[in-house]
């Protein structure tokens, strides 16, 4: 995931640290029943006129919103798990005891008051959580958001007297109030900007991460534009053996997970009947595709190619190249060129998409196909992608200039192609996905190069060395890519290749492919494909940009907001009640 150190988008993924997972309902319930204790031994202590009075107006409430919530909120075909209706509960009861308990001590006559605010904020909190977690639709949350503070009112009622009812109850019509008003103004940046609804896409988003819902891919094809990209393709036939496919997609498999292209090169794996190697090309998330119906419309594209097909049987060696921290391996394939690039030990991140087709033209000055791969294999820090126009950019352009000079003269003969592929044993959330480790041999001219492909989302510094010089005991060149799949994230793009799995782990299975594709050598022909893959939906130039600074200005006046809209309910809360005495 390409994230800036100052940009917009990178306050976005900060936005992760406000997702967890609800604890255990029995240990959210464990802490409303010790706040109720804890607050019937001080009021006995202080000689309270009311006996269990913590039990009875904190306890009881949390216990009966706990098992009445999650059921009501069902009603309208929404999901809530019974873990986050008892935290709600516990939460919401914590928050009771803060408001109340502190007036038991200067003011008795004050708690009927305090305890009908604190109903009255908790029935606007729980509102703003359900519709955030569960339901969009304030109208929808009001009942199941109401059931703790109505036992509140009645159990209140029962305590103070009848007259404790209408104050109860005008106090949590402030509170509705009040937070209706602070969802309306959190909501309404997005639907301006976008003309989306901003809880209703968190729905989608917490949907998303608990049971792997899609609903959040029609919140990006509202905001999505439709684009034409150019997706190189090699061809590999052989006698008596499993032909191949590699091919350089320039969208981004992201932008997590399984939504959208997440998944982007299983789907090719799975779609064509040869095997299938997709490295990463010239996207950032700006064109991370709008949903995964997508991938079938460059599927389609590659397809439609493969008609017109010359096969031939020349491939040079491999000959690597450096301009300045570019560093490239290039191989000629019949009348197209292959360029692999990476910066390691230097950073090595998304390029923009507007290099594959500068790239793509630049090399039909000798070549009638390029095709262009971000090996995508060095994460040492949270770092910009790279653009046109800026230095690294510059680097980018006069080294692939470099190659496409140089390689027209590079001596060309038969060639054998060999492939493996073994699984990882290790979890997406351990940095790999579902394809393992791929594993392309050419053998042209006395010379074997091997092209691997780890199905991930970059790479930690100096994991792609310790690889390379592992391969390297079989072959003669080497290079490590990643697919940049994004489904080894949920929620933050730094889950690399070796964070979470030591390198030294990782290096046997690699070998043990490197070594079938070895074994798997057969006599090849070639054959190039550009297909122009057009109508294909993306997020859209600078889209998450401006996603990620809308949700971040809203940050920066919630807060504020949230604080003043809460202070003018307890203001009005006790203006109301002095009117009412």
């Amino acid at each position: 995931m390409t994230e800036t150190d100052d940009a917009a988008d990178v306050r976005l993924a900060g936005l992760a640290r406000f997702v967890f997972s609800a604890p255990s309902w029995r240990r959210s319930l464990i802490i409303a029943f010790l706040l109720g204790v804890a607050v019937d031994i001080g009021s006995y202590s202080l000689s309270g006129s009311v006996r269990f009075f913590g039990s009875l107006a904190f306890t009881v409430p949390a216990i009966v919103a706990f098992v009445l919530t999650k059921p009501i909120v069902e009603l309208a075909e929404r999901p809530l798990t019974w873990n986050r209706s008892a935290l709600l509960a516990a939460a919401c009861t914590v928050f009771m005891v803060l408001i109340t308990v502190p007036a038991m001590l200067p003011a008795r006559d004050l708690v009927p008051l305090v305890y009908a605010c604190s109903i009255g904020f908790v029935f606007g909190l729980r509102l703003l959580v359900l519709v955030a977690i569960s339901d969009y639709r304030v109208l929808h949350m009001v009942v199941p958001a109401s059931v703790q503070s109505v036992v509140g009112v009645l159990i209140g009622t029962l305590l103070f007297g009848l007259s404790f009812l209408p104050l109860a109850l005008l106090l949590m019509g402030i509170f509705l109030l009040g937070f209706s008003v602070l969802i309306w103004l959190i909501e309404r940046p997005l639907n301006r900007a976008f003309g989306i609804r901003g809880l209703s896409f968190l729905n989608a988003f917490i949907a998303h991460l608990t049971d792997g819902s899609r609903a959040m891919e029609e919140f990006f094809r509202e905001i999505g534009e439709a684009v034409t990209v150019p997706q190189m393709s090699l061809f590999f036939r052989r006698e008596g053996r499993p032909d191949l496919v590699f091919t350089i997609p320039n969208v981004h498999p992201g932008p997590m997970g399984e939504i959208g292209g997440g998944n982007l090169p299983v789907r090719f794996v799975a779609a064509f009947e040869e095997s299938v190697m997709v490295p990463h090309g010239c996207a950032t998330h700006d064109f991370n595709l709008v949903s995964e119906a997508e991938i079938e419309k460059l599927i389609a594209g590659v397809e439609a190619t493969k008609a017109g097909l010359s096969f031939g049987e020349q491939a040079s060696r491999a000959v690597r190249l450096r301009c300045d921290s570019v560093n490239l391996l290039c191989q000629r394939f019949g009348d197209a060129l292959l360029v692999v690039s990476t910066r390691s030990p230097l950073t090595t991140e998304d390029l923009d998409f507007s290099f594959a087709p500068t790239f793509e033209a630049e090399g039909r000055r000798r070549f009638a196909h390029l095709g262009f791969v971000d090996a995508h294999n060095c994460m040492t820090e949270i770092s910009t992608p790279v653009l046109p126009g800026t230095p690294l950019g510059a680097e980018y352009l006069r080294s692939v200039r470099a190659a496409v000079d140089a390689m027209p003269g590079e001596p060309g003969g038969t060639f054998s192609v060999g492939y493996g592929r073994k699984p990882m044993p290790f979890t997406r959330g351990q940095g790999f996905g579902d394809l393992g480790v791929q594993v392309l041999v050419v053998e042209s001219s006395g010379q074997r190069v091997a092209y691997v492909l780890l199905d991930g989302n970059n790479m930690v510094e100096g994991a792609r060395e310790y690889l390379v010089d592992r391969c390297l005991e079989v072959v003669d060149e080497a290079e490590v890519m990643t697919t940049d799949s994004h489904v080894v994230n949920t929620v933050t793009g730094k889950n690399p290749v070796g964070l979470r799995v030591p390198v030294a782990e990782i290096a046997p299975v690699v070998e043990r492919a490197v070594r079938a594709a070895v074994a798997d050598l057969a006599p090849a022909r070639v054959a190039a494909s550009t297909a122009w893959c057009e109508g294909v939906v993306v997020f859209g130039s600078t889209r998450i940009t401006q996603l990620a600074c809308t949700v971040n200005a809203m940050l920066v006046f919630v807060a504020p907001l949230s604080l003043a809209i809460l202070l003018l309910a307890f203001v009005v809360s006790v203006v109301t009640y002095l009117l009412l005495i």
